[in-house]
């Protein structure tokens, strides 16, 4: 049972991993017993364990379908009130009324083990029969399935327990023979077709079903697969009533198609051909019809399976690129998915979807002619698809697009959206990789959401979790572990493409062997999908430590300790995946969330980085701690040098994509308003206005290093609830005397509530700034040469950036400062040369006199000097909201909506290529033929010189 519980409760990264597994006995007392009766479990233990042991229990229908379970907690924190009482070195008891316990009636099966309280060790899983009433298949073994010749028969026999009782014997859904006693015997004969049969056995208002099946065994066909067929759906797009499956099966005897086309009910014409040069099985489905939507199954059978796993398994197509789940769709609203197809009844595990003749969408040439801004002042704004905002579907983010535009982002990068297990998720516990998942709306909504980003210049990348994969993942239960046959298990030995046992400390789900040549051709068809049928710029890829074969557990030295060091493996792999990637589109971003030694890290950072467009492999840069100590105004532990590439050894490039908060660690405005400095009252760090006011120089400290950068969703505003928030605004830590763990769970939505967080001037500010930097960053070309960056043991970091390179009459140089303490400070800035120089957030001007003159800073305060203006003039950047421009993309020429003095326009890198100085009304038609394709900034001014900038797509 714990196989099922871990599909459904989705732990932190932290949690997630496998347990030993210890050796027990369990028996109950009294035996016999009803639901409604005081019970006793007793668990002799075979080895001791150190600490307390916790029950987790669970409780099954006649039918053996799970119904309920009791306040387990959670696997890694069980609840205090399942602690066993210890009656001897190895001996625990619990007592319980199931009934009472579980809250619900119909109990016909008590689940148990017993575990440590983070499940690190357990026991395994025992069952108790409860109530006077029980029936036992005898033959065929319940949940079996047995391989026959055609014309065959099947002898079903069962008992059952206190007194007569009624049987009746289905096939496929229809009644085939009835009769009553204590015992049952009936042969059906001569047996042509696939059945799925049903013995029912009533007793009084308990009926116990029992299910097993018979297969025929097509003998399969012999032929070559035809040239040009890939894994999975392949369309006919001459023949819209035809489409050809294929399945790399290796060690499977043969394969039906059970689809909405047969009924479910496939038979020889359903029996898949087999290639005669490989393991792959396939068939052309004929007569379909075009456009319409069908669902089906792979049935995959194996006649000599080995010890433990099943001889068949129903199960999707790995390569589905939509799935339907009887588990998860029944809960998704038709507000996110208004057309959701219907899961067919009567079936079990996820189905795929196939349809002929489908409309391809209509990307717009905002897509098509895409231009990705560049790594070097990449500004990336993490966000979860399901606590962007209350509906918690694509359609929330496409609605709330003007909110990315102003604060002046160039790229999105979205926490897993492939289809994963369960709705309220992360994403990471992903099982089929090339289909989106339905919780957040359909496909198409989602190609609408990257089409209206690309419009307005922002690049979309996704986060993908190819490390591991969970229980529903065909891969893993076509070939998987399953003694007691429910149908869930781990990667089997024979798995070609996952390790029974993790060979690194990264353990989550099932681990992918990334040496195995099947895993790798999986994960390069899931590149492409994304790439050519998403249009997605980009890849930040998950735990890519996991991707290593040398560190099992028994590794000399220990396994984290190997995990954490050089692996060649994993270096190759991975430059591998960045090679196909940029094979398909050689602008493509590439993210790895190592966080490892420098030492391997450069090996992706310089990977083809002097080519042109210049590759290399951005590394994920976690600074978090470093950042919360400044914002918390503690002068320790903040060094904050690595958010930039010159802090990495050997690295030549911009390639470090530094945060200093993501999806993954306690938020910092928390940190602040929980543990901030408060030695001094007037601006004391825990009270709520005042942390709020120090995220500016964050922002200022952070984002204007040169090189990629990233905001984790609503930083931008202050977002200061836990982490650990659970769904009804209550915190749960995980602590000892709160177990469990929220951080998973579905987040409140109070920043679009009436009253908004943007009209909050406290977090306005926050958000203001921000986009005032990104600006500079995205528009100033001095924000992508060099830096130096003074951090250490200070409360007053410094960044000087510039280009030496550049004229004195441009903005060539840039001095950051800032104040992390508590009170006001006097910062000496150092400036490189003395002059006038100008606050670029707001165009004021300082004459330097002496370069180290002190500048009072308030605290938690920030400054951003430039030698000169900036071009964009950020003071008023988008005091014109009023004014929109159309149409865009343009081909001759573009209009604005208001009345103008001045028009001009800039290259995305900054540098003016063209101006229309005379005043002109509203719909002037500004020519832009003479421009090259590509974006551009269009900078509007009225007559009282205020301005806005605009995106414009010339093509």
């Amino acid at each position: 049972m714990k196989k099922i519980l871990l599909i459904f409760c989705f732990l932190s990264i932290g949690n997630w991993g496998y347990s030993q597994v210890t050796s027990a006995v369990a028996t109950v007392s009294p035996n016999p017993f009803e639901e409604n009766q005081n019970i006793t479990i007793t668990f002799t233990l075979t080895n001791a364990i150190v600490g307390n042991v916790y029950l987790w229990a669970w409780a099954k229908d006649a039918n053996g379908v799970d119904i309920g379970t009791p306040n387990n907690g959670s696997w890694g924190a069980s609840s205090t009130a399942s602690k066993l009482t210890q009656t001897g070195a190895k001996t625990y008891i619990y007592s319980l009324t199931p009934s009472l316990y579980y809250s619900i009636t119909g109990i016909k099966k008590l689940g148990c083990l017993a575990k440590t309280i983070d499940g690190s060790a357990k026991s395994i899983d025992f069952l108790f029969n409860v109530g006077s009433f029980q029936a036992t298949l005898t033959s065929p073994a319940e949940n079996s399935t047995a391989i026959i010749t055609s014309g065959q028969s099947q002898l079903v026999t069962a008992t059952n327990t206190n007194g007569n009782a009624n049987y009746t014997l289905l096939a496929n859904g229809t009644s085939i023979n009835t009769s009553t006693g204590t015992s049952y015997s009936f042969t059906d004969a001569n047996i042509v077709t696939n059945k799925s049969y049903e013995l029912q056995i009533n007793q009084g208002a308990t009926t116990f079903s029992k299910k097993f099946n018979v297969i025929v065994n097509p003998s399969t066909i012999s032929e070559a697969i035809p040239a040009g067929l890939e894994d999975g759906i392949n369309y006919n797009l001459a023949d819209p009533t035809k489409a050809t499956l294929v399945l790399d099966a290796p060690l499977k005897d043969f394969v039906y198609v059970a689809g909405t086309f047969n009924n479910y009910q496939p038979g020889n014409a359903y029996a898949m051909k087999k290639d005669i040069s490989s393991s792959k099985f396939w068939l052309e489905l004929t007569g379909l019809t075009s456009g319409q939507i069908y669902n089906y199954q792979y049935w995959v059978v194996d006649t000599t399976p080995i010890a433990g796993t099943p001889t068949l398994v129903k199960t999707a197509d790995p390569y589905s690129t939509l799935v339907l789940s009887p588990f998860d769709d029944p809960y998704i609203s038709p507000t996110v998915y208004p057309s959701l197809p219907m899961y067919p009844t009567g079936q079990e595990r996820e189905v795929s979807v196939l349809q002929t003749a489908q409309t391809p969408y209509a990307w717009s040439a905002a897509t098509t002619n895409f231009v990705k801004p560049s790594k070097d002042n990449l500004i990336v704004y993490e966000a979860l698809v399901r606590d962007f905002d209350s509906n918690r579907s694509y359609q929330d983010l496409i609605n709330r697009i003007s909110y990315f535009k102003n604060l002046n982002i160039n790229a999105i990068e979205l926490m897993p959206v492939m289809e994963f297990e369960g709705n309220e998720s992360w994403g990471y516990n992903t099982s089929f990789h090339l289909a989106p998942d339905k919780a957040y709306g359909p496909p198409e909504k989602l190609k609408e959401f990257i089409d209206l980003c690309h419009q307005n210049g922002i690049a979309v990348i996704l986060d993908v979790a190819l490390n591991h994969a969970f229980g529903r993942n065909p891969l893993d239960r076509m070939w998987m572990n399953d003694p007691d046959g429910d149908g869930w298990g781990g990667p089997s030995s024979e798995n070609p493409y996952f390790n029974t046992i993790a060979t690194h400390s990264y353990s989550v789900g099932n681990d992918f062997n990334h040496q195995q040549p099947r895993t790798q051709n999986y994960v390069k068809r899931v590149i492409k999908q994304w790439i050519q049928e998403y249009k997605i710029d980009g890849f930040r890829w998950d735990l890519t430590k996991g991707f290593t074969q040398n560190c099992p557990s028994a590794v000399a030295g220990g396994q984290d300790n190997c995990t954490n060091t050089y692996q060649q493996d994993r270096v190759d792999v991975l430059k591998s995946y960045a090679d196909y990637s940029w094979s398909l589109d050689p602008t493509h971003y590439i993210i790895f969330e190592h966080l490892g030694n420098d030492n391997e890290e450069v090996q992706w950072a310089n990977y083809r980085i002097g080519e042109n467009p210049s590759k290399g492999v951005m590394m994920w840069g976690k600074m978090t701690d470093q950042y919360n100590q400044l914002t918390m105004g503690y002068n320790s532990s903040n060094d904050i040098s690595r958010i930039g590439y010159k802090a990495h050894t050997g690295f030549i490039g911009n390639r470090v994509m530094g945060y200093p908060e993501s999806h993954d660690e306690e938020r910092l405005m928390y940190k602040n308003v929980q543990f901030g400095n408060s030695t001094n009252p007037s601006h004391n760090v825990k009270t709520l206005n005042v942390a709020l006011s120090r995220m500016s120089a964050l922002g200022a400290m952070s984002l204007l290093v040169p090189g990629p950068k990233m905001i984790w969703h609503f930083g931008d505003l202050g977002w200061e609830l836990s982490i650990y928030t659970c769904s009804n605004g209550t915190i749960n830590d995980n602590s000892i005397t709160i177990p469990g763990d929220c951080k998973l769970d579905n987040k409140p939505q109070p920043q679009w509530v009436a009253a908004t967080w943007l009209a909050d001037i406290n977090r306005n500010t926050i958000y203001n700034n921000w986009a005032k930097m990104n600006l500079l960053k995205k528009s100033e070309p001095v924000f992508s040469k060099d830096y130096t960056l003074n951090s250490g043991t200070t409360l007053q970091p410094k960044i000087y950036i510039y280009d030496n390179a550049a004229p004195i009459s441009t903005l060539k140089n840039v001095v950051v400062l800032s104040n992390f303490d508590v009170n006001a400070s006097n910062v000496v800035p150092n400036f490189p040369y003395t002059g006038t120089w100008y606050n670029l957030m707001d165009n004021t001007s300082i004459n330097i006199v002496n370069t180290t003159d002190p500048i009072t800073i308030e605290a938690g305060g920030f400054r951003v000097y430039g030698n000169q203006l900036s071009s964009l003039g950020v003071k008023n950047f988008n005091t014109l909201s009023y004014v929109t421009l159309s149409p865009n993309p343009a081909s001759t020429y573009f209009t604005l909506s208001a009345e103008t003095s001045k028009v001009q326009i800039y290259s995305i890198t900054g540098q003016l290529v063209k101006s229309f100085n005379a005043n002109q009304p509203a719909e002037h038609q500004f020519s832009v033929s003479d421009l090259g394709k590509g974006m551009y900034l269009v900078k509007a001014f009225n007559a009282n010189n205020e301005v806005k900038v605009m995106k414009l797509l010339k093509n």
